[in-house]
């Protein structure tokens, strides 16, 4: 963090419940006073009017995985991945990132290794590779065989903030319409004729009965002994949010439908849903639009899951909702996710909180990335 003074005037500050047009000042990398109206002082930096607002914070991004297996069976080396990654993700405004690492995939071609990503992201941090600050989204699939020893040496990492419990089996939660599985597996770079298909999912199913209840049980009590949050993904039934609220989750992810992203928040869990589904106006995959969920109240965050942009682009969006405004809007991608990760020291523009910042130009209805200062250093 920087130990030198940043004052920023002639902004308008996106604050937790408001708008207002002011200045901030930083010192030591923290959040040190904000008020209304012009400083005029001559070592402050004029913002011109742009809109002030925290440093985003990103729950389940796919992006580094993508950095790391641009094509199937195409690995690209963890040390150049991890830098790029968080060159766009600066670029995108966030701030803090949960890198979304799968624990257990059955598919070789698309499956990283997570240890390796864990050191590269560890060596990369050590030296002094990163400009903003990465921590580490374990999604767990629970069908997976080897699971439970995948997982328990990664438990150790000490960027760990998250675990996810994840069952991609097809014919239930995001696959449950096996054509679409089908369109998904030739989308990645596996094809299959009726009898392989057919045979492939059969034998995902069988691992799915053999493997899976008693594999959450140990990743539940794994969590439980270290203390870290807990995830559920693509929750499509009712049964679900009640398994989730059993095991203690604090976010339900991406849920399928409405019907269960409303029992979710209803029972007290954080509902995420895609920001690409939000600017797209709908979901790639056939579920529901996070639009619906928004319009039903039934939607506390954002991730932008696949695409890093957008993110900011959908605050924006949602922010321009007579029934939402601008203050909630920016929430969903900053003090709501923060505070779910467990960090109570970033999200907001308060005193007090980390110097995560972002200057944004909002030009033809686009939000356009000016600055991004993390710890109160300009890094974009």
């Amino acid at each position: 963090m920087s130990t030198r003074e940043l004052l920023l005037d002639n902004a308008r500050l996106v604050l937790p419940d408001r708008v207002v047009h002011g200045h901030l000042r930083a010192v030591g990398g923290r959040i040190e006073d904000i008020g209304e109206g012009r400083l005029r002082t001559p070592s402050a930096r004029d913002c011109d009017g742009d809109y002030l607002l925290p440093g985003l914070v990103e729950l389940h991004t796919d992006n580094l995985e993508k950095h790391l297996l641009p094509r199937p069976g195409a690995h690209w080396p963890a040390a150049a991945a991890v830098r790029a990654h968080d060159a766009q993700l600066l670029a995108a405004g966030i701030a803090t990132a949960l890198n979304a690492i799968s624990v257990g995939e059955e598919e070789a071609e698309q499956a990283v290794e997570p240890q390796a990503v864990l050191s590269a992201l560890a060596q990369a941090r050590e030296d002094g590779g990163l400009r903003i600050e990465h921590a580490v989204h374990l999604r767990c699939e629970l069908p997976y065989p080897d699971l439970p020893q995948r997982l328990q040496p990664l438990l150790e990492a000490p960027q760990l903030r998250l675990l996810s419990l994840m069952d991609h089996t097809p014919g239930q939660r995001q696959f449950h319409d096996l054509e679409r599985y089908r369109a998904y597996s030739a989308r990645h770079g596996t094809a299959r004729d009726d009898a392989g298909f057919g045979a492939h999912v059969r034998h995902l199913q069988d691992l799915q009965r053999r493997h899976a209840a008693g594999h959450r049980r140990i990743v539940l009590a794994m969590a439980r002994e270290r203390g870290l949050p807990l995830a559920s993904h693509d929750d499509s039934e009712l049964s679900h949010i009640a398994e989730a609220v059993d095991a203690g989750a604090r976010i339900a992810e991406f849920p399928v439908n409405l019907a269960t992203a409303l029992a979710a928040r209803a029972a007290g869990l954080s509902v995420l849903a895609g920001a690409p589904n939000l600017v797209r106006g709908g979901s790639h995959s056939g579920n529901v639009a996070a639009s619906e969920l928004a319009r039903a109240g039934a939607l506390d965050a954002l991730s932008s899951d696949y695409v890093p942009g957008s993110l900011l682009l959908a605050a924006f969006q949602l922010g321009a909702w007579d029934s939402i405004g601008l203050p909630r809007a920016v929430a969903m991608v900053t003090h709501t996710p923060a505070r779910a990760a467990g960090y109570d020291d970033r999200g907001a523009l308060a005193a007090g909180q980390r110097a995560d910042l972002l200057r944004v130009r909002v030009m033809r209805g686009f939000p356009q990335l000016e600055a991004v200062w993390i710890g109160g250093e300009r890094r974009y």
